[in-house]
């Protein structure tokens, strides 16, 4: 622990005889974990083409009306997440990061089964709400990746982490779109089949990471939702990046708020169509997330690949409002993939910042700060899609939500270049610009 973060009121940890010492996490272990992190994004992907069609079909809306319904729904996830993250985090650090995550992947399954049998849109705000709270499971995965990569490697391996996410938004919307041709439940009942093989290959090869010695007294001041924060209020450190995250999160939830209506409305998309492109924009973010983060963490350091990410989120986003056809979108996708490289690291230089029995709590701050940065986002650009499409204005248009959403990508950049320099010395005065210096 470093010599000025504060002591911990940590309760006398269960004897090695109570519980059984955690072993070295094995390249199974490594793999479940990523693996659930893929599950995830896939529960958040498969529903995305097939949403605009199964709202209007259950709703009896059109699809400017879907649109904000759709908004909504995932107001719902994003609430869920805000409530049970920090709470997901503080209990693996109290219990271990095993059977939570165990746990969020098996309500998972029972989540996909509820959406593929929803008979009204209130059901389908359910499936939400409890896809939000297994969603959760995101925040133990990483705590488990900090808990068995040294802290320079964690740049790398919160990299995977992000190619897993992308790989999962491709596989979750193809499915979803290809699925979906078929009918809008199949996706749902194909992917708890998929949750419940990975809960089984979980039961069986995911050993403990957090040994008895590293763990902490459960607080509920640091598990409810805003006592997550008291995170930052310990370890100040992180705040200004946090500024950054809220802002780049907020912005960039644009993309699940309106990427499907925003396609059906402007293209006519089909869903597989919708699926397809997500398939591409998802490889886009897996390849530089897995490819790439490595290549160019040692050529420019962490703090300047952050920089590059936010300059090439703005230009896509303001791009994507000004596109006309398939082949700019595309195009544009692959500008945007270093936006992909953003989050890792941004995580990989906050994770420095506290000690490791703190994992846990700062990965539940963070996901807080997320989770409610897309919860305005999505609520908001959802409206404005819907706002500008709606029947009877003398205007349309689906692309102002983009153009918003580009300008506050750039205040992003600008806020981030403010609060940490152009040299990427933080306010902790460490060096994150080359992580040969470290």
């Amino acid at each position: 622990m470093p010599a000025d973060s504060p002591p911990f009121a940590a309760e006398p940890a269960p004897s090695p005889s109570s519980q059984p010492s955690p072993g070295p996490a094995s390249k199974h272990a490594v793999t479940f974990v990523l693996i659930t992190v893929f599950l995830d994004m896939i529960g958040f992907g498969i529903i995305m083409p097939v949403l605009p069609r199964l709202i209007e079909e259950v709703g009896h809306v059109g699809l400017d009306r879907a649109s904000e319904i759709g908004g909504w729904m995932f107001a719902a996830f994003a609430v869920s997440q805000f409530i049970c993250s920090p709470l997901a985090g503080n209990l693996s650090d109290r219990f271990g990061r095993r059977p939570l995550l165990l746990l969020a992947v098996f309500g998972l399954g029972a989540d996909f089964l509820l959406s593929a049998w929803a008979p009204t849109l209130f059901w389908l705000f359910v499936g939400r709400v409890l896809a939000g709270v297994c969603g959760s499971s995101w925040v133990i995965a990483n705590a488990y990746i900090a808990d068995v990569t040294a802290p320079e490697d964690r740049a790398r391996a919160f990299g995977l982490m992000g190619a897993a996410f992308g790989v999962g938004f491709v596989i979750g919307p193809a499915i979803g779109g290809l699925l979906g041709e078929i009918g809008t439940r199949i996706p749902f009942i194909v992917a708890a089949c998929v949750s419940f093989l990975n809960f089984t290959y979980g039961w069986f090869v995911l050993p403990e990471s957090l040994s008895p010695a590293k763990r902490r007294r459960f607080e509920l001041a640091r598990a409810n939702p805003f006592g997550a924060f008291r995170v930052f209020r310990t370890y100040p450190g992180a705040v200004p990046l946090c500024v950054v995250l809220f802002v780049f999160f907020f912005a960039s939830s644009v993309y699940p708020a309106i990427w499907t209506f925003w396609g059906m409305a402007k293209f006519g998309w089909s869903e597989g169509m919708v699926g397809l492109t997500l398939a591409v924009f998802g490889l886009v973010m897996a390849g530089f997330q897995g490819g790439l983060t490595g290549v160019f963490v040692r050529r420019f350091g962490e703090h300047r690949t952050a920089l590059i990410g936010l300059v090439c989120a703005s230009i896509a986003a303001t791009g994507y409002g000004l596109a006309g056809g398939l082949g700019v979108v595309v195009f544009l996708m692959f500008v945007h993939g270093p936006e992909g490289l953003v989050h890792p690291m941004i995580m990989a230089i906050m994770s420095r910042q506290v000690p490791e029995n703190a994992q846990g709590e700062l990965q539940g701050g963070i996901s807080a700060i997320t989770n409610i940065a897309m919860l305005f986002g999505t609520v908001f650009f959802s409206q404005i899609f819907g706002h500008f499409m709606a029947e009877g204005r003398e205007w349309q248009s689906p692309d102002v939500a983009y153009w918003v959403a580009g300008a506050c990508l750039a205040l992003a950049l600008v806020l981030f270049i403010w609060l940490t320099g152009t040299t990427g010395r933080s306010a902790t005065g460490r060096d994150t610009v080359k992580a040969a210096d470290r």
